[in-house]
């Protein structure tokens, strides 16, 4: 047997400019390599990519709502403060987010130009109010909780 790990995601994209603007500024992620019009490689750290991005062209369909693929692509964050400071960021240029609490960590839905979905993910685990499992059952993460993480 051998062992695996996930290395980077590739996303199709209508416009690739505006995709890579919006990874840039609202992920944080750097580009590595592009071919101006086709395609771009993205990374947060080390690796030369974790995200690819592969222009389709304006008039590409758009996958059905709950069709089959991918659900969500989910970008770590340190801490809660973290969160807060992405939750400021995507909720002041007027990006339309879901917050959840996880009780394992917190969710920050939201999606892409393309309408991809995205999460932003604190682990939350080990803190007071965190669960080592996910019960299936979440609870509800409002604006006070969130900015309150500022503080911390």
């Amino acid at each position: 047997m051998y062992q695996t790990r996930i290395g980077h995601a590739h996303l199709f994209v209508r416009e690739l400019e505006r995709s890579m603007a919006f990874y840039t500024e609202y992920l944080n992620l750097k580009v590595t390599e592009q071919q101006a019009g086709r395609y771009a490689f993205l990374t947060s750290g080390a690796a030369h990519h974790e995200l690819g991005l592969s222009a389709r062209g304006p008039d590409a369909p758009t996958p059905a709502p709950g069709s089959i693929g991918l659900f969500h692509l989910a970008f770590d964050v340190a801490d809660k403060r973290s969160f807060a400071l992405a939750y400021q960021k995507l909720t002041g240029d007027g990006i339309a987010v879901s917050p959840v609490d996880h009780k394992i960590g917190w969710g920050l839905y939201f999606a892409d130009p393309d309408g991809n979905g995205l999460e932003i993910y604190c682990d939350t685990r080990e803190q007071p109010d965190g669960a080592a499992l996910w019960s299936g059952q979440d609870r509800v993460l409002d604006d006070a909780r969130i900015l309150a993480a500022l503080n911390s």
